[in-house]
């Protein structure tokens, strides 16, 4: 027999509100949704959407970090 857990997740309500809207056109629940999310989770074994790469700011933030790093290591 099949156990199950529930998931409790803090969510602004417009977002959950809007997702709620469009899952629903589209048969879907927001339980439903948070399923299929983590099956697709374990079956890609990691997360099944494609991540952006970050902008040009964000790369010269993380590059500087970086550089902080390697320096103060270098002492």
């Amino acid at each position: 027999m099949t156990t199950s857990t529930m998931i409790h997740v803090r969510v602004d309500n417009e977002v959950n509100t809007q997702a709620a809207e469009v899952l629903e056109a589209i048969g879907l629940s927001v339980s439903d949704a948070v399923r299929l999310f983590l099956k697709r989770v374990v079956a890609e074994q990691g997360l099944p959407i494609e991540l952006k790469v970050p902008n040009v700011e964000t790369r010269a933030a993380m590059e500087e970090s970086r550089a902080m790093i390697r320096a103060r290591r270098a002492r």
